[in-house]
């Protein structure tokens, strides 16, 4: 059966991270999966303009076919 041991730390600006106290023997294999914690407050957002205003400049004017990219 394997041991599973959860612990929280932060990357440092040269991206290493240190961890110590680890509850294994010395020279036992093991294995080092990292997961970054979920924020609500992430900046890449997977939809990034949901709950943006959303604006419509005249949504009811006919459209000139010089405009439309995929006729050229």
């Amino acid at each position: 059966m394997q041991n599973a041991y959860r612990t929280r730390g932060r990357i440092t600006k040269d991206g290493t991270l240190t961890l110590s106290g680890l509850p294994f023997h010395a020279g036992e294999q093991v294995e080092i999966i990292v997961l970054g914690e979920i924020s609500e407050h992430r900046t890449d957002r997977r939809y990034p303009l949901r709950g943006e205003p959303l604006r419509y400049d005249d949504p009811f004017s006919p459209v000139d076919e010089a405009d439309w990219q995929a006729l050229q």
